[in-house]
């Protein structure tokens, strides 16, 4: 995968994620929390250079779980 449509991907679902979290109020604190983490791995995703496609997917593989706890 092209590094730019990695970014695109992750600037995708940063933006979602943050919606969610301006949208939500009656998000639980720890809802918030786990919201706050997904963003800021990809923050720290969409900075760093040089990625395999193995390493990329472990990165992403690492926020879904995030994402995943948030919704059960």
């Amino acid at each position: 995968m092209s590094r730019v449509q990695r970014i695109q991907n992750i600037d995708g679902l940063r933006e979602t994620l943050q919606t969610i979290l301006k949208s939500q109020c009656s998000l639980s604190e720890s809802d918030v929390n786990l919201l706050n983490d997904a963003v800021a791995k990809l923050n720290r995703l969409r900075t760093k250079k040089g990625l395999t496609d193995k390493h990329y997917l472990m990165e992403i593989a690492d926020i879904v779980e995030l994402i995943i706890e948030f919704l059960i």
